[in-house]
């Protein structure tokens, strides 16, 4: 009897033993971050009060105003971007609990927002009140990554809702955002006809998601688009990074090179060209501002690998959101091949910088600004507010840790150069 019980322990602890021998340090943190995501999400609602949680919105009486029971439950672009994050480690480690994570945040969103359009729709601002971004779709933000994640998710599961809020976005996106006169996006804040580099990440994954929903290559002209006008109008060809703004009433850029705004640039340029097809006459374009930007923001990594809240400026802190984006669009080119391999250091110090720097011992990330405009000072950006585990940081965490482990996987994580 004893050896029974010894020979089932030992099964027990079997599957634990050879995970724990075969996964690497950087796949043990990478599920560690990812896990920690799971544990902070409360799908739900808590009463202003924070004293009553409502499981759904039916549940909420109609005077009672709540907010989002955590702040991974809402319909955020970050949202999106933790989404399809989840889904890309989900198929990697192929692990269903990540992938289910997607899934299950835009199965919430889809089963509650009504609650909110029946009770608030035109009566108070769109931002102060759950899923007011999901049918007023006022910005770009609103419903770009996010639609992208629910095509992403709709491609795992059918449901006819997901695929007729993506068709919807893209109308939306297509025929009736404010665009200048040669295409290119543009809000209507702080003035009228501004370009925001975010604004490029809020297009083009939504855009690519559409041209492989619909199989229409007019969503991939148009993202190729995107990026070649946005370094027409933000590149800075002297530091070789990008603006964050450009204002087309004064024909002139903003003041700062926001790290993470630069960030969304690269982020955009790699979901693109990770789904162009090889004949788009735009590829080898789109392939050489991409290489073209990742030499230029390594110039300003710093001796500890990270990046800064504005890139040049030193006196400024380093920020851990751009650092991950930056970590994930150069190792990802490297892992396509769109870049040279000998490259790979700027990568590998980035994510060691992270790992040493920025993720406690929960898997939480520290050092993320939280969520920035555009404003005429630096000292804006100086000053912004940093938080743990923000959800501005999150998703391009988990987006750099999954080419990591393919960096890892291919031998390429320990790389020299050598001309020997």
């Amino acid at each position: 009897m004893k050896k029974l019980v010894l020979i089932i322990l030992l099964f027990g602890f079997l599957p634990g033993l050879l995970f724990a021998q075969q996964a690497s340090e950087n796949e043990v943190l990478v599920r560690k971050v990812a896990d920690q995501i799971i544990r902070e999400t409360i799908l739900g609602f808590q009463s202003e009060d924070n004293k009553t949680l409502y499981k759904t919105s039916a549940e909420i009486p109609q005077n009672v105003k709540v907010h989002y029971a955590s702040k991974y439950a809402g319909w955020h672009y970050t949202n999106g971007v933790l989404n399809l994050a989840m889904l890309d480690l989900g198929e990697y480690l192929k692990e269903k609990k990540y992938t289910d994570y997607a899934i299950n945040h835009v199965a919430f969103g889809f089963a509650n927002y009504k609650t909110f359009e029946q009770r608030f729709k035109h009566d108070v601002p769109h931002y102060t009140y759950p899923f007011g971004e999901f049918f007023t779709m006022q910005e770009l933000d609103d419903f770009g990554a996010m639609g992208a994640s629910v095509a992403e998710v709709y491609a795992l599961d059918k449901q006819p809702e997901f695929e007729n809020y993506v068709l919807k976005a893209a109308k939306h996106l297509t025929e009736e955002r404010s665009r200048l006169t040669d295409g290119t996006f543009v809000r209507a804040f702080p003035y009228k006809m501004t370009l925001w580099a975010d604004d490029l990440y809020m297009s083009v994954p939504f855009l690519v998601e559409t041209a492989k929903l619909t199989g229409a290559q007019k969503y991939f002209d148009d993202a190729a688009k995107q990026i070649i006008n946005f370094n027409k109008y933000l590149w800075d060809s002297e530091k070789e990074i990008y603006w964050h703004a450009y204002f087309s009433d004064l024909k002139r850029n903003g003041v700062a090179h926001w790290g993470r705004c630069n960030g969304w640039v690269m982020l955009a340029q790699v979901r693109l060209l990770d789904a162009l097809p090889e004949n788009h006459p735009q590829r080898k374009k789109l392939i050489e501002l991409l290489e073209r930007q990742i030499l230029g923001i390594a110039k300003y990594q710093n001796a500890d690998g990270l990046w800064y809240q504005v890139l040049d400026k030193n006196d400024s802190y380093p920020e851990s959101s751009c650092t991950a984006m930056f970590v994930y669009g150069i190792a990802k080119a490297i892992n396509k091949g769109w870049i040279d391999k000998r490259y790979v250091s700027i990568a590998v110090s980035g994510w060691e910088g992270l790992k040493k720097k920025e993720i406690n011992e929960k898997g939480q990330l520290k050092d993320i600004c939280v969520g920035t405009s555009i404003q005429n000072d630096l000292t804006y950006y100086y000053n912004r507010p940093v938080g743990l585990n923000e959800k501005h940081g999150t998703g391009p965490l988990l987006d750099a840790g999954v080419e990591i482990l393919k960096l890892e996987k291919s031998g390429l994580y320990n790389y020299k150069y050598s001309t020997e």
